[in-house]
């Protein structure tokens, strides 16, 4: 039996009864009869389970499992036993962790954070980790609910807490585990300022704000700040301040409102304790616009000021501005930025043509140079713009950028993709990325890069490290958890993929690469038939009867639907005429794919590579393409690919 081990992956469970040692003080006899019932309603059903008791210690113990299943379907068994007459009071805590096992003893951080959950729990109670959650969740007599991040004494990272919810077991909410818990420290989530302007489109003003506080925030040492998409998820919403602090694992929020009249600004900002919701600091700033950036440095300053009251007022000043000063430039940056934020390409577009408009006036302005750098990466990596001019725009801005301040990530960021997706220098991209990161740890963008770059160089699990990393930082970020989700697909785990694809979809019904994310992994599954309806929604939510076609002519093909796979090639060819600075090679070498016919599949690849319009060594590992490695010609491709 494994159980016997020096070293194993396990599942363990803890188990105590609540209030022992009052009951033993009050009533030394019912004490031990509860004692004697928990003893034995455990040790008959961990047998059933095939599980082993390797400690008891009072009132409580300590079981180990091969599965996590095993586990969560025995603590469901022993609780809804022990809620029966005479009932006994019982909290479970579960966890997957690599012990140690010698001599009947058992070690290792899995046992510690398996206590820690226990401990947190109430009587009649189930709570798991996230990673059992994630073995469990596709069980369909398990039902779960999310209580969200903890801090757990003595355990270095916030834990993501579930509990178990099927009939019988008592289901505890947050507010209940409240003081079992150590409280975040020092980790801010600086909420999109309200425009309260006459004007709606000063939103672009009141948004931009937020982020330049936002950005000023994550170079500040030894403050952690929620990344820009999970605060923006509560933009709009009316949600009290302690849910959000659970929500983002957060011990302060900065929120304020903008108004913004002529020349002429009148700012509030209030940091709360995300706790209690008490106000720690609020001010009002009634100033000219041309002040807006001594108001930014001065807000950031006593955030941090406040936040690390620990340390010497030299350690909390705010780093010094690099930016511009010109007003005008300024404005014209931030509706660069407002643009880029909305991700289409038509936006995109309209970006470049504001933060051009800013260097126009301010030739130095950094940031304005590394946002456009970033723009012409995300036209040139997703087709939208022929690579070789878009990659050459890249470069150009992003050594401009770092020119004039070598500490702004975007510009490490963007050259990084550029290496990446253009220029296939792998060593390269990677060490942009760890700069970037160094200079930004909340740029969840560098991670999704550093995600694919494992990708590409044979390390897929990794990846999955990397992206569930960037999902503590920015834990509602949708984009994150597509890319999770894409990473979960290329290393086939299509389950896992599709839970973060409906997770996307509770967010957003109407989420397009939510659908296709999903569409893509019901497929992989050898589902078809269920995926081609995924398909054919995500075109129609592109309205154009020539777009998002590829994942339908794929389906149809596997399908065996030859004649309307046919059809979206032919769709796909026309807006290749129609449109020829858009690159759709690897659309039709998908499609042609999904048909059987290698020799078109490779034609078209080599087209793509001629154009450099995306990366063979990323794209053609992802499943779907998984039948053309047989093929001689694919070896031969991947090392003129990989040198």
């Amino acid at each position: 039996m494994y159980f016997y081990a020096m070293r194993q992956l396990a599942a363990i469970l803890f188990a105590d009864i609540t209030g022992y040692t009052a009951i033993m003080q009050e009533n030394e006899q019912l004490a031990r009869l509860k004692r004697k019932r928990f003893k034995d309603i455990l040790t008959g059903t961990v047998q059933t389970f095939e599980g082993k008791i390797l400690q008891n210690y009072g009132d409580g113990s300590l079981v180990i499992f091969s599965s996590a299943r095993q586990a969560v379907s025995c603590g469901i068994k022993i609780q809804t036993q022990l809620q029966e007459e005479p009932r006994v009071d019982v909290r479970i805590g579960i966890h997957i962790g690599d012990v140690s096992v010698e001599d009947e003893s058992i070690y290792g951080d899995g046992v510690n954070i398996a206590s820690r959950i226990e401990s947190a729990a109430i009587p009649g109670s189930i709570l798991i980790s996230g990673k059992v959650y994630e073995e469990i969740k596709n069980q369909d007599d398990i039902t779960t609910l999310e209580l969200g991040f903890f801090e757990f004494k003595n355990v270095k990272e916030a834990i993501c807490v579930f509990a178990i919810t099927n009939d019988g077991i008592i289901v505890p909410s947050r507010a209940a585990l409240k003081g079992k818990t150590r409280t975040p420290v020092n980790r801010v989530a600086v909420l999109p300022f309200v425009n309260m302007s006459a004007d709606p489109d000063n939103e672009y003003f009141s948004d931009g704000i937020t982020e330049e506080i936002l950005n000023t925030l994550t170079k500040i040492d030894n403050i952690q700040v929620t990344s820009r998409t999970s605060v923006f998820a509560f933009k709009g919403k009316n949600i009290d301040v302690r849910d959000i602090g659970v929500q983002l694992n957060v011990d302060k929020i900065l929120e304020g409102s903008v108004r913004k009249s002529g020349n002429r600004l009148r700012i509030t900002a209030q940091l709360i304790n995300a706790a209690d919701g008490y106000h720690i600091w609020s001010e009002n700033y009634d100033r000219n616009l041309t002040d807006i950036f001594e108001i930014q440095d001065e807000i950031s300053g006593i955030i941090a000021n406040r936040l690390r009251e620990n340390l010497s007022p030299d350690h909390a000043e705010s780093p010094s501005r690099t930016g511009t000063k010109n007003i005008e430039a300024y404005t014209l940056y931030l509706k660069g930025l407002h643009a880029f934020n909305k991700l289409t390409p038509a936006d995109t577009r309209q970006a470049i043509v504001y933060l051009e408009n800013a260097i126009t006036l301010e030739p130095s302005y950094a940031q304005a140079h590394a946002m456009i750098a970033r723009a012409y990466t995300h036209l040139g990596s997703t087709g939208q713009m022929v690579p070789q001019k878009a990659f050459e725009l890249v470069h150009k801005h992003a050594d401009m950028a770092l020119h004039l301040d070598a500490t702004i990530a975007e510009g490490y960021m963007a050259k990084a993709a550029a290496y990446l997706y253009y220029e296939w220098r792998w060593e390269k991209a990677h060490d942009a990325l760890q700069k970037a990161i160094h200079l930004n740890p909340t740029a969840t963008n560098a991670y999704q890069l550093l995600a694919y770059y494992y990708v590409i160089v044979g390390k897929k699990e990794k990846a999955i490290v990397v992206m569930e990393e960037a999902t503590k930082l920015d834990p509602l970020s949708p984009f994150v958890t597509h890319h999770l989700g894409n990473i979960y697909v290329i290393n086939e785990r299509y389950d896992d993929a599709i839970h973060q694809a409906d997770k996307l979809l509770t967010m957003d019904p109407a989420m397009r690469i939510s659908i296709e994310l999903k569409a893509w992994s019901t497929g992989m599954k050898g589902e078809w038939a269920k995926a081609l309806p995924l398909f054919l929604e995500t075109h129609r939510l592109t309205n154009h009867p020539l777009k998002g076609l590829m994942g339908v002519g794929y389906a149809y093909g596997k399908l065996g639907e030859r004649e309307k796979a046919l059809e979206c090639i032919r769709k796909i060819e026309q807006r290749q005429r129609e449109e020829p600075g858009v690159v759709l090679d690897n659309d039709l070498a998908g499609i042609w794919y999904g048909l059987g016919d290698f020799d078109r599949t490779f034609y078209y690849i080599e087209e793509s590579l001629k154009k450099r319009a995306s990366t063979p060594a990323l794209y053609l590992e992802y499943p779907a393409f998984k039948e053309l490695k047989v093929d001689p010609r694919y070896e031969a491709l991947m090392k003129r690919v990989r040198g």
